[in-house]
This record gives C-alpha cells, sequence and structure tokens, in this order.
C-alpha cells in the first residue's frame, strides 16, 4: 500500500511546491505567541487550570503560506532534545486562537501526518502534504469549525520520515528515533510555542495511510498522553523493514497488541476514527473491520467512516473528515474556554 500511496504523495508535494511560493509574506518570522514576552509568561492567569500557556523558547517559524482569513502556515527546523532527530515541523493556528474572548485559553492540537515517506529529500523541503494549499487542510477545518462539526484546532504538521525509508513512527533500533521525535519533541515544540492543554483532552493525531498507522499506534502506546485520532487507510501493524531482527521492538509498536494491553488495562478511553474508500481494495476494510471487531470495545471506542468513491488519497479522505470523522474526535477532546466562563 505505501508504495501506490507514494506515487499519489509525489504529484502533491509537486503541486504543494508551487502553491507555497509567490506570497509576500512568505519567508518572513511569524510570532505565534502574539508577542507575550518570555514564553508567555506575559499572557496573565491562564482561563482554567487545564490551560498551558506557552512555555518557550519561542521557534523560529517562517511563513510558508497565507490563508485567505489572514491566518498563517509557519515552518520551524526542530532539533529534538529527546530524540536527537532533525526536521521540519509546520503549524497554523484557527482565527479563533487571536480572538481576545480566547486570549488566555488552551486550543487543541491535531497532528497531522502525511502518507508515503513524505519525500524528505524533496526539492524545497516540502515533506508533509498536509501544508499545501491544494489540499486545503486548514480552509476545511476553518469550514467545519463553522459549522459545529470541528473544533478550532491548532495543526501541527511534522516530517514522517527522516530519510527515504519508512520508519513507523517508532524507535527502531540502531535506527534515528521517530516515535520519540513525533511523540516528545514535536509535542514540546507546540508547547512551548502555543496555548494547549495539560490534560490529553487537548491532543489527538490524524494521518493518511502509513501516516494512519503512525496516528494510531501512538495513541494506543500512550493514552496517558493523547485520546483520538483519524485513521485513514491505515498499515494495521507494523511493516517497515527497518524492523528486521528486532520483532520484540516491533511487536511494542503493534497497534493490535496495544489495544489488546489497554483492554487488559480497562483504560483510559481512546476514540479511533478509521476511514476508508470504497475504491481502495477490499483488504483495507477488512483489516480495518477485523481491528474494531476484535479490540473496538471496553475502553477502545472506534467509528468507520465508509467514503463513496473514495480512492487512497488525502482529497478523499477530507470528504470523510467532513461526513462525520472530525466530529467524532471532536465531541470527546476540549474546546478553547472563552474568557470569564
Amino acid at each position: 500500500m505505501k508504495h501506490r500511496y507514494a506515487v499519489a504523495l509525489a504529484a502533491v508535494l509537486a503541486a504543494s511546491s508551487a502553491l507555497l511560493t509567490g506570497c509576500s509574506e512568505t519567508g518572513e518570522q511569524i510570532d505565534f505567541n502574539a508577542g507575550a514576552k518570555d514564553g508567555g509568561s506575559a499572557q496573565g492567569k491562564p482561563a482554567d487550570r487545564d490551560t498551558l500557556m506557552p512555555t518557550g523558547p519561542k521557534s523560529d517559524f517562517r511563513i510558508t503560506r497565507t490563508l485567505d482569513d489572514g491566518t498563517h502556515i509557519g515552518r520551524a527546523t526542530l532539533k529534538g532534545a529527546k530524540s536527537g532527530v532533525t526536521g521540519s515541523v509546520w503549524v497554523w493556528a484557527p482565527k479563533e486562537y487571536n480572538d481576545p474572548k480566547y486570549a488566555k485559553s488552551g486550543f487543541p492540537v491535531l497532528i497531522a501526518l502525511p502518507g508515503g515517506l513524505g519525500s524528505p529529500k524533496e526539492e524545497g523541503g516540502v515533506t508533509n502534504y498536509w501544508v499545501g494549499g491544494d489540499i486545503k487542510l486548514q480552509e476545511n477545518i476553518t469550514k467545519w469549525t463553522e459549522e459545529g462539526k470541528s473544533l478550532p484546532f491548532i495543526v501541527v504538521m511534522p516530517m514522517l520520515n527522516p530519510d527515504n525509508q519508512y520508519h513507523d513512527g517508532s524507535d527502531i533500533p540502531g535506527q534515528q528515533k521517530m516515535g520519540t521525535w513525533l511523540t516528545e519533541d514535536v509535542v514540546n515544540l507546540t508547547k512551548a510555542n502555543f496555548r494547549t492543554f495539560k490534560s490529553r483532552d487537548g491532543w489527538a493525531f490524524m494521518g493518511s495511510s502509513s501516516g494512519g498507522f503512525v496516528g494510531l499506534k501512538s495513541v494506543l502506546k500512550f493514552p496517558e498522553k493523547f485520546k483520538a485520532a483519524i485513521a485513514s487507510g491505515p498499515d494495521i501493524v507494523p511493516d517497515s523493514p527497518l524492523w528486521a531482527g528486532h520483532q520484540a521492538e516491533k511487536d511494542a509498536n503493534n497497534p493490535e497488541k496495544l489495544a489488546q494491553r489497554l483492554l487488559q488495562k480497562g483504560g483510559p478511553d481512546v476514540y479511533l476514527a478509521f476511514q476508508a474508500g470504497t475504491k481502495e481494495p477490499a483488504s483495507v476494510t477488512s483489516r480495518i473491520n477485523a481491528f474494531r471487531q476484535t479490540y473496538g470495545k471496553g475502553p477502545v471506542h472506534t467509528a468507520l467512516q465508509i467514503i463513496p468513491g473514495g480512492r487512497h488519497n488525502a482529497w478523499d479522505y477530507q470528504n470523510g473528515m467532513e461526513t462525520s470523522s472530525i466530529k467524532f474526535i471532536s465531541d470527546h477532546l476540549k474546546a478553547p474556554v472563552p474568557s470569564g466562563s
């Protein structure tokens, strides 16, 4: 499945690269702390105990795209303090983030992962296709928020692989620690630069194909940190060739085994929104159904959105998100708290 998705990914990245140019603001520095000094300490008392003001230090974000509503996508290079991995992270804050009504509130975070390799060697450094103006994820979240289908998520879009191999978003022995990078370093960068929530009620993943696998696995492996995921056309088990000779570590990153462990522990509750298109191979849906039938009980809450005419690509998966999946996870995550409430 990964190779097929990589072909579509190459076309997406080419279009994204073109769309990321031509904006007069492109390359300018952007401060998502909205001018607060010392990592947000000047912003005053948080709206509630769960709100975490930006911890700092601020990252050097540069604008890569400006939306019609004036919001920006920014990119920074993250040198992971815990993983040692260096890579690009793109971020976007919704227009509500700068609304004075929410100036002292945290916002929920959606970590959006691409499928395929993410083409880290792509000219221009575009390694996550959710940043591009062709797919319009951010515009859609704005629309869905206005329609009451979605929370106003901060969207964080890190690279998925540091090279031209599949790392399954994991710390594979002898390889770069991509699991630590995605679930610790990327999270810490987000907390450093944005008003977020301390609890897992404000943290979720979404991803396609191999990115869907990573989001699914991360929520099941760290349910104390992440509460929900949208997994579109996902791999259900780890399948990187890099796992060869490391079966125990591979098992420790297997969503089936992680779900079974969560069932045995009795929680905490997680919410997994699966998606598949009717024009994908039947094996995609059958594997999702098998997972849901075996593990979708107790604290493991699942839903499946079948997308009529949907293929294995990001555009079609957004149709499923609009229909139900974004609302499914939004209903179980925390909204920003207005001032005075």
